[in-house]
């Protein structure tokens, strides 16, 4: 079976052909970095109207890189939800409306299911079960995952979540957006010891996280210093600390609750240098394994999405062409295959 995978959730048009034998055929991604960074942030409106200029050229490109024509495609897999609602609909109304005039099966892909699945993409991929972070700008969740569709959400985040803290922090240290990567790379010329910032949520039980505060603690660090490079590089080293800290703790915590040794990082955040180096020395201490997909689909991809509607699509399940998609969708919720 040969898949198109459409991902337009929020500020990514991504693009892929992905067949069950011969694997990933082509991808193609297009940022709106530039378009959203005078204002700091995505602008939903903007990111709605570029996915549409961007999405038709970028399927066929994806199509003639994989020496494919229509008739060659067995199943569209587009994101549903969640996301933006006006990027999800142009995605959707694309990908239903191909799947219609090619006369082929749509799929609505859960977009944090695509990540979790990114991993799969590698030439090693995690056997289930295992636990899987997802860390991103807009979601900070622990899952202990059985099988496709066979998710059970171990703690997630209350308020900001971790890629979006990071953002917010590097805005008031004053990156430019996106902010989380900048920041990073600050982070490199920071030295320990001169701030010792919280590791929140982690002195009571459960899995949850909350990176407000963090941020919170972390805009009252910047007011009271000193405005020099390296105090704000010495500020974000103690700020990226944390956030890895709190995360390997509460990953930790998962791992012993759910008595696994199997771990997958995913989303944005974990293309974070520092973060995969903690992740690797706390498996490396419990004797387990942790997997990560590529830089390259740690952020929003059509490949994510081609492969996790492939899935799908062979178990016999499609999506009425009538179905909506969803601004808000429960990962808990999805069928198991």
């Amino acid at each position: 079976m040969r898949v198109l995978g459409i991902e337009t959730s929020c500020d990514e048009t991504g693009i892929a052909v992905y067949d069950d034998e011969a694997g990933l055929l082509s991808h193609t991604l297009y940022s709106q970095v530039k378009l959203h960074a005078d204002y700091g942030g995505v602008v939903p409106e903007l990111a709605s109207r570029d996915h549409v200029r961007k999405i038709v050229p970028l399927i066929q490109k994806a199509l003639d890189d994989a020496n494919c024509k229509e008739e060659d495609i067995d199943g569209i897999a587009y994101t549903q939800g969640p996301g933006l609602v006006g990027a999800l609909l142009v995605g959707a109304s694309v990908g239903r409306s191909l799947a219609y005039a090619w006369d082929v099966p749509a799929i609505g892909v859960h977009h944090m299911e695509g990540h979790l699945l990114a991993p799969m993409l590698e030439e090693t991929a995690p056997e289930f079960p295992f636990v899987a972070l997802l860390v991103s700008g807009g979601h900070s969740m622990l899952v202990q995952v059985d099988g496709i569709g066979r998710y059970t959400l171990l703690g997630e985040s209350i308020d900001d979540a971790a890629g979006e803290a990071f953002d917010k922090t590097a805005k008031l240290l004053g990156l430019d957006y996106p902010g989380g990567p900048l920041l990073a790379k600050l982070a490199e010329q920071g030295e320990p010891g001169h701030y010792a910032f919280p590791r929140p949520m982690t002195d009571r039980p459960g899995l949850d996280f909350s990176f407000s505060g963090l941020k919170t603690f972390a805009a009252n660090t910047i007011r009271d210093a000193d405005d020099n490079p390296q105090t704000r590089a010495n500020i974000a080293y103690a700020f990226q600390e944390a956030v890895i800290d709190t995360l390997s703790i509460k990953c930790k915590r998962a791992l012993k609750q759910t008595g696994l040794k199997r771990l997958v990082i995913a989303g944005g955040v974990s293309a974070n240098t520092e973060l995969r180096s903690a992740m690797k020395k706390l498996m490396q201490d419990i004797r387990g394994e942790v997997f990560y997909p590529s830089l390259g689909f740690c952020t929003d991809n059509g490949a994510m999405i081609a492969y996790a509607g492939l899935q799908r699509l062979k178990a016999g399940q499609s999506t009425p062409l009538s179905d909506s998609v969803k601004p808000r969708w429960p990962l808990d919720t999805l069928s198991a295959l």
